[in-house]
């Protein structure tokens, strides 16, 4: 039996180191087949060695040897399946994750050294694995993705906390790949302020323990203080950001510490400074923070290139809100109302109706903006308004007129130049819902204008009777249908 065990242990744990680095034949039977042999063995304490301190080195037998050659064995299985991790076939890679936790769940339950804690976890091997799911070398986001099913028990999402700071590197990561595959771990692992939402356990019973947030929160602002120092590409610092945003930022200590990185990514420009005004407004809102030229950053942010990026929505939203006051300066607002009104000349289709209908919502909070209107027949020589000035109550919008809405009525697409038409007509007592048109794409309002056409499009000139052509139809009289 002995003999057996080792032929087939010895020849699966060799067939996964070999096709790990040859990579031609699928590893994925030799993992199922270790993962069996394992499992069964751990199950039924085969491996499980006692401590016996007055025992003496003389008394050992064939049983104690067989155990530890067992354990040796595990250790290299476990050291392949994490090489598996690297395979290029995803379907491998998340059956190597699957395998270690499964056994990992296994030896929780039963251990195979003594202890004497009763909710024992093998936090070591478990720290292994997050370690090859932070690679430097390889993106993991699939395996990550998977590692997502397994937080849901509480005792994996208190030890991947727990273990998040001491593997978070101080000083400069190796790569960006390692910041991204850090960042999609960070993003995966759900934050549960009351244990009682996630009652399953991976390895064996909590005994009446429960999920401890402060803890929890106490090592995720030891990893985050870490991770915020971090020289950043353009790419992982937007990573960083959204992780931050979405995730993060509520559960922080001392989010006013946050105000210098804000501060910095607003100057980037693009999407980041984009998601780093998300942030400022946060603070400005929630932790009284002040930001003098916050108006500014806002205005400079309406560039034609914002309409290609996939935060645009977002950019309508906080606008939005930072012009919601009904105490702001006429001049201000103007400026805005002029940007936003040039912009529309060049912006896609889509856009051009979210535009119109936020200088609309502007003009009806602002009544005394109603001098923009531009007059139908109105000529003007020169437009005063100052397109490059940064300084929005500096640009002279008041002096100017929307010239470029009353242009826009004469657009190839119908819906826009409707919604062009709301100078020309009386401004309405409520405001449009912009959440409405915020998601409209190109692709909508094609086929928009294709179900209002389709109805008014003859598609015969005679009714067709039968199955039959009509009988004006040259092919009926040349050719008969049997």
């Amino acid at each position: 039996m002995f003999a057996l065990f080792e032929l087939i242990i010895t020849f699966s744990i060799s067939n996964v180191q070999k096709e790990c680095i040859v990579k031609k034949s699928p590893v994925t039977p030799c993992l199922l087949t270790l993962e069996q042999i394992f499992m069964e063995l751990i199950g039924r304490r085969d491996m499980y060695i006692d401590i016996q301190p007055l025992k003496s080195a003389m008394d050992s037998n064939l049983d104690l040897q067989y155990k530890e050659w067992l354990q040796e064995r595990y250790r290299d299985v476990m050291k392949s399946i994490l090489q598996c991790f690297a395979s290029d076939k995803a379907s491998e890679s998340c059956q190597a994750l699957v395998t270690a936790m499964h056994l990992l769940s296994q030896e929780g339950k039963h251990p195979i050294e003594h202890t004497t804690d009763s909710n024992y976890f093998p936090i070591n091997r478990f720290r292994n694995i997050l370690l090859r799911l932070l690679s430097s070398d390889r993106l993991n986001h699939h395996l990550i993705m998977r590692f997502k099913e397994y937080s849901a028990y509480t005792d994996v999402l208190f030890y991947a906390w727990k273990l998040l700071p001491g593997i978070t590197p101080k000083g400069k990561p190796s790569s960006d790949i390692y910041i991204q595959n850090y960042l999609d771990l960070l993003a995966s692992i759900p934050i549960s302020i009351d244990g009682s939402e996630t009652s399953q356990y991976l390895c064996g019973s909590a005994n009446g323990g429960t999920f401890d947030y402060a803890v929890m929160r106490k090592n995720l602002n030891k990893a985050w203080n870490c991770a915020v120092l971090w020289d950043l590409s353009e790419h992982t610092h937007k990573q960083l950001l959204i992780v931050l945003l979405e995730k993060i930022m509520p559960h922080l200590d001392k989010p006013v510490l946050l105000t210098d990185f804000l501060m910095d990514s607003l100057d980037v420009g693009g999407p980041i400074s984009l998601l780093a005004l998300q942030g400022v407004f946060t603070l400005i809102q929630q932790h009284n923070l002040t930001y003098p030229n916050i108006y500014e950053k806002l205005y400079s942010m309406f560039e034609p290139e914002i309409f290609h990026t996939k935060f645009k929505a977002r950019l309508f939203y906080l606008a939005d809100i930072f012009l919601s006051s009904i105490a702001l300066p006429e001049n201000l607002v103007a400026a805005f109302i002029k940007r936003l009104a040039r912009l529309a000349l060049v912006a896609p289709p889509q856009d051009i109706v979210i535009i119109l209908y936020f200088i609309g919502n502007l003009i009806i909070r602002h009544p005394g903006l109603k001098r923009l209107i531009c007059h139908v027949g109105g000529e003007v020589s020169k437009d005063p308004y100052i397109m490059d000035e940064r300084v929005p109550i500096k640009s002279m919008a008041l002096e100017s007129s929307l010239w470029e809405i009353a242009t826009l009525q004469c657009h190839v697409l119908p819906s826009i130049a409707q919604a062009a038409k709301f100078i020309t007509n009386p401004l309405p007592s409520i405001e449009w819902d912009l959440s409405s048109v915020l998601e409209i794409n190109e692709n909508d309002i094609f086929d928009q204008e294709i179900v209002k056409r389709s109805k008014a499009c003859a598609l015969n000139f005679e009714r067709p009777p039968s199955m039959f052509q009509a009988k004006s139809d040259k092919i009926t009289q040349y050719w008969h249908m049997f």
